[in-house]
């Protein structure tokens, strides 16, 4: 497995998607019908507990797809 695969791994399980959700990385994040607050909540604790990383809400804001937060990773 890749590490890009496994990032689309954590995000889908950090996600929770209600109905399973095609992701790949440029699947845009406004178009996925779970993508919400909650959401991008999860992906801050993600980042901070899979990588190590803290991001900030205008990190998540910036961000347009999968490969835009993957890029976060470094």
């Amino acid at each position: 497995m890749t590490h890009a695969q496994a990032f689309i791994e954590n995000f889908i399980a950090a996600v929770d998607f209600e109905e399973p959700t095609p992701v790949d990385m440029q699947t845009v994040l406004a178009s996925l019908a779970d993508w919400d607050s909650l959401a991008a909540l999860a992906v801050t604790v993600m980042f901070d507990i899979e990588y190590g990383k803290p991001i900030s809400g205008e990190d998540l804001i910036q961000c347009k797809t999968v490969e835009d937060l993957f890029l976060l990773v470094g």
